[in-house]
């Protein structure tokens, strides 16, 4: 039986009148366990009983029975209970083997859908701690919610698209070698990375370069598409090698190259709600009216489109979904965790509140 109610029980015995839900709402939990598992507070019954809560408590202890518990005693104006822990901990580890798998199995989700947000590594890049703490909290969520009743989906948005593949196309045409990079494809393409961001300082160039390429990723060039598939494939065997280690599976492994081909579909939505500004030959959505400064960048003057841009595309499908719904989202490495390594990617992604997706083109 609920120990709140075993509680309840034995204080409406010494007071008939009052009803078994009432006093289970009435329960605390005490702030430290030294006062109990649970406290009655009698200052609700100072008025109808015409005593003073500390005596009302003094006098209620004496009639429970306290074989029931450890201990019962009255503290000033509460009741502190303290549980036979022996006792609990048989009954728990009793009902833990007879149940199994099956122990603590509710149905509160009643099936529906609830996506999580977890991992997320940047092709490329190493696996931070970062990520690895957001994959173990998301999973743990995930069969937590499973065992609620949930149909827990969980996402990795990779970060495989952006300028700096364009960067790293240059940095791999100039200085890379097929060898090094198959050989150890994670710290090379780091190093490639890390060099063309130092040489660009006094190569400025480089940096056009770059934008050149990524303009060709996006508009599908062959050798661009390739490179940058290879890249991803190198990086997704180390990946998936620490993801089979931690018996981590996902649902999703569409990252922001996904969709690349459904930006149109965004800039469209916006200008048809008026929201879409030229500001400096680029496309914004100025955010003042949410006490937002600085705009959001939609497009840039060269065309490219932004992390948000890709971002918001989820929120504006018109085609088939190709996840469930979701009932809700969760976003490990922004609620959970105190240093995502990508924490602006984030912010879209909330439980119980507008998102600007949503905000933006409901």
């Amino acid at each position: 039986m609920d120990n709140k109610v075993i509680i309840a029980q034995e204080i409406q015995a010494a007071l008939p009148d009052m009803e078994i839900d009432a006093i289970v709402n009435l329960l605390e939990v005490p702030k430290n366990s030294s006062m109990g598992d649970l406290a009655f507070p009698a200052f609700s019954l100072a008025k109808v009983l015409r005593k003073a809560p500390q005596a009302i408590a003094s006098e209620l202890v004496d009639k429970i029975e306290s074989d029931k518990f450890e201990k019962v005693q009255a503290v000033g104006p509460y009741i502190n209970f303290f549980f036979n822990k022996q006792e609990i901990s048989q009954a728990v580890l009793a009902d833990v083997i007879a149940q199994g798998s099956d122990y603590g199995r509710q149905d509160l989700g009643q099936g529906q859908n609830i996506t999580i947000d977890m991992s997320s590594p940047n092709i490329a890049k190493p696996f931070s701690i970062g990520h690895l703490r957001s994959t173990v909290i998301g999973d743990s969520l995930a069969k937590i919610f499973e065992k609620l009743g949930y149909k827990a989906v969980k996402i990795n948005h990779l970060g495989d698209w952006g300028k700096q593949f364009g960067m790293l196309i240059v940095a791999y045409k100039k200085w890379g070698s097929e060898e090094a990079v198959r050989s150890n494809p994670i710290d090379e393409l780091l190093q490639l990375y890390v060099r063309i961001n130092e040489e660009v300082k006094s190569q400025p160039q480089l940096d056009e370069e770059a934008r050149n390429w990524f303009r060709k990723l996006e508009a599908g060039d062959e050798e661009a598409i390739s490179l940058w598939q290879w890249f991803r494939d190198e990086s997704l065997v180390e990946f998936n090698r620490l993801y089979n280690q931690l018996g981590v599976q996902f649902d999703s492994y569409n990252g922001e190259a996904f969709y690349n081909d459904k930006m149109d579909e965004v800039v469209s939505i916006l200008e048809d709600k008026g929201l879409l500004e030229e500001s400096q030959g680029a496309q914004v959505v100025k955010l003042d009216k949410y006490g937002i400064e600085n705009p959001a960048l939609i497009k840039k003057s060269d065309g490219a489109t932004l992390y948000i841009t890709r971002d918001l595309q989820p929120s504006t499908a018109s085609g088939p979904m190709i996840l469930p719904n979701p009932s809700t989202w969760l976003a490990t490495s922004k609620l959970l965790t105190s240093n995502s390594s990508r924490p602006s990617s984030k912010r879209w992604a909330t439980t119980g509140q507008m998102t600007l997706p949503m905000y933006l083109l409901a």
